[in-house]
């Protein structure tokens, strides 16, 4: 079994479906609501899980009832907690996220306070075959990061705004977000942004952008992969489960290309489920699916 370190973000999600996203100071009713484990980080985890891999999840969290329910929850779902972070007096973070008719979000995040800002605990993680960080936490990916390279495994960085350079130079991989790629690189086009963020990063790059599928350059060239079709009803949790997925794959030896295809097949089958990470699917769905594309 494939495994993968993941470091970065849990939280708590309170999700609420609604008929079109909030614009005003006034009371707005929800259609119906959730209350779902989430953040970049263990959004991922639990795709890998999911997906047959083993996820071990670095994460920092409070000794709080929202902690609590953040380490259930991924317990249940096979995910190892045993290098999360609770610091005594500290609060968890957690969400408030809107997804209105046509599977588009609105989310309001508490990042959490008093969490540990320690890193060295990173290296009690066992070795693992890839290493995921996202980019909420810059000295945590790198430590992460830097143990990847001490391992000689993918490094992974789920790149989203605001980041901090010096955490994507240390990894192998960089996945970037469209808004996160334009604001890394202060371009206007995803064409110009890759090749910018190609030439100033040493590691692989590519950026995702929803239905538009993944891009990434080949020998100078860019090159679109589209994701399949499908019903969207939840954009929620796709893209952590994209990089969880895209990570798993180079764990298990997978060239780029092919892993670019697994994560986009995984995501869009997320998409067809409300609820964030609830929609992500099992392994047997998504290779039944790359037989069909390959």
């Amino acid at each position: 079994m494939a495994g993968v370190l993941v470091i970065g973000v849990a939280v708590v999600d309170f999700v609420f479906a609604v008929d079109t996203l909030p614009s005003q100071p006034t009371k707005y009713r929800a259609q119906t609501a959730e209350i779902v484990g989430g953040g970049c980080a263990a959004n991922a985890a639990v795709a890998i899980a999911r997906l047959g891999g083993r996820a071990v999840l670095g994460a920092r969290l409070g000794d709080d009832a929202i902690g609590e329910m953040i380490v259930e929850d991924l317990g249940r779902e096979g995910v190892d907690c045993a290098l999360v972070q609770r610091t005594s007096g500290a609060r968890s973070s957690f969400s408030s996220v809107y997804v209105d008719n046509a599977g588009e979000r609105q989310i309001m995040n508490f990042r959490g306070q008093g969490l540990t800002s320690e890193t060295a605990w990173i290296a009690q993680a066992p070795r693992m075959g890839a290493v995921l960080a996202d980019t909420r936490w810059s000295e945590g990916a790198k430590r992460a990061l830097a143990l990847a390279a001490e391992w000689g495994v993918p490094g992974v960085v789920d790149a989203e705004a605001p980041m901090d350079p010096a955490a994507l130079v240390g990894a192998s991989h960089v996945a970037f977000s469209r808004d996160g790629l334009l604001d890394f690189t202060g371009e206007s086009k995803i064409e110009a942004g890759l090749i910018a963020a190609d030439t100033y990063l040493p590691g692989w790059v590519c950026v995702t952008d929803g239905a538009a599928g993944t891009f990434h350059l080949k020998d100078g060239q860019i090159v679109q992969t589209l994701p399949p079709k499908v019903l969207v009803r939840d954009t929620l949790a796709a893209g952590d489960v994209w990089h969880g997925a895209f990570a798993l794959a180079l764990a298990e030896g997978r060239d780029e290309e092919t892993a670019i295809r697994f994560a986009n097949i995984t995501a869009a089958l997320k998409c067809t489920t409300l609820g964030g990470r609830a929609g992500c699917p099992s392994r047997a769905t998504v290779d039944t699916l790359m037989k069909e594309d390959g």
